[in-house]
């Protein structure tokens, strides 16, 4: 029943933000419409907004979660290519009791982190980067994928593609109409606007800077509303993740790893795919501090804290008695959702050779990226395994060592 009561809540707490901005475009563009046409021109520049959330909302509903799957460059694999991923997510699965088995991707990029998409349970995604299986024991990976679970039982991915369709109209929006206004006044024919008398062109005037301020504070608005519900919903995951797994360390220790990471930023995120990451992709630049205003995600810090004071259980009840020790601020779990459940954690998996473990782990990673690259797999008669790119065009290859000559499989 708890689960279900974060749900609810969840749910009515998305629907209040989706108002809020939808409210936000319909203004900007009723303001817009008022400055480029005049009194009669709000209607119409309702009309022109509406229309670009409907088309954009088609298109995502169509097939938004691949859309941004293309764009994070992320790889539908099988179980043959990562076992013990497939193991974990379906281990999750079954403790969330979600509907359907996740679709799996790996992202080939070294900087460890970890998504999930998609428009309801029954059709989600879960991508990690290579970066995160190389990483990560299975405790650790068991934490992030729980987290990720969590997302999806909680229907936060709906949220994330509905606000992310919104946030976006509303920045097109704002830019086509600043960009139009640029153009125009270098052109000259912004000038228009003073030829219907001095009173009527002294009202448009003011209407056309109303509209561009409008324009420049709309989408700073809605980011604001946007990445202040995706911080909660970060805390609300790792309170699921906790629930889940029984095991806060084992998230803990993700974050911590994730954290210290000294890998190069991820290559393929942008403003659009950052909120859906299990912890911020953007890395920050020598000197410069991210304000909590403007952060997709909460401290991970914070987050890393909140979990390892949860010593006495795993139950929501223990995650928001944790956080508010922390934090000294009010809990985000919903007080319905609070209700004392006994759920005892647990000790660590057994783990040996910790260095040797992360060898192995790198080398597992750069196989398993060679084979959801396509890449062929030989091995020799003295022993040596050759990895043949796919561009190879030859249907031979000679062995470097031994330098027999290997037959290529036809494809």
């Amino acid at each position: 029943m708890t689960m279900w009561e974060l749900i609810r809540v969840n749910k009515r707490n998305s629907v209040l933000l989706l108002v809020a901005m939808a409210i936000c475009l319909i203004l900007l563009g009723f303001i817009i419409g008022l400055g480029f046409f005049g009194p009669e021109g709000g209607f119409f520049g309702l009309i022109i907004a509406t229309a670009i959330w409907l088309i954009l909302t088609a298109v995502s509903f169509s097939g938004g979660d691949q859309i941004l799957l293309a764009a994070s460059r992320a790889k539908l694999v099988t179980h043959d290519v990562h076992p013990q991923l497939f193991n974990v997510v379906e281990e999750m699965k079954i403790a969330a009791a979600l509907p359907a088995m996740p679709k799996i991707y790996i992202i080939n990029d070294p900087a460890p982190n970890a998504f999930a998409t998609g428009r309801k349970p029954e059709t989600a995604s879960v991508a990690v980067t290579a970066g995160l299986l190389a990483r990560l024991n299975r405790d650790e990976l068991q934490g992030v994928i729980a987290h990720e679970m969590s997302h999806i039982l909680h229907r936060d991915i709906l949220f994330v593609t509905l606000a992310g369709i919104m946030l976006g109209s509303i920045v097109l929006l704002s830019q086509v109409f600043l960009r139009g206004m640029f153009y125009s006044s270098m052109s000259g024919r912004g000038r228009r606007t003073s030829s219907g008398g001095k009173g009527g062109g002294q009202a448009q005037l003011v209407l056309m800077i109303i509209a561009i301020v409008a324009a420049i504070l709309a989408p700073i608005m809605a980011y604001l509303l946007y990445f202040a519900l995706s911080r909660r919903r970060e805390y609300l995951a790792d309170a699921g993740a906790a629930r889940l797994t029984r095991y806060p360390e084992g998230l803990a220790s993700a974050l911590e790893k994730i954290a210290n990471d000294r890998s190069p930023q991820l290559a393929s995120v942008n403003k659009v795919t950052a909120p859906m990451y299990i912890a911020n992709p953007f890395k920050k630049k020598k000197g410069m501090k991210l304000s909590d205003l403007t952060s997709t995600h909460p401290p991970i810090s914070e987050r890393i804290r909140i979990l390892r004071n949860m010593t006495h259980g795993a139950s929501f009840k223990d995650y928001s008695d944790s956080f508010s020790a922390v934090t000294k601020t009010k809990t985000v779990v919903p007080p319905t959702a609070l209700t004392k459940e006994d759920i005892a954690l647990r000790q660590a998996g057994a783990e040996t050779g910790k260095k040797e473990r992360l060898e192995t782990q790198m080398r597992q990673v750069g196989d398993i990226m060679r084979r959801v690259n396509q890449f062929v797999f030989l091995t020799c008669l003295c022993g040596l395994k050759l990895k043949i790119p796919p561009n190879y065009k030859a249907d031979k290859v000679k062995c470097p060592r031994c330098k027999r000559t290997l037959d290529l499989p036809k494809k």
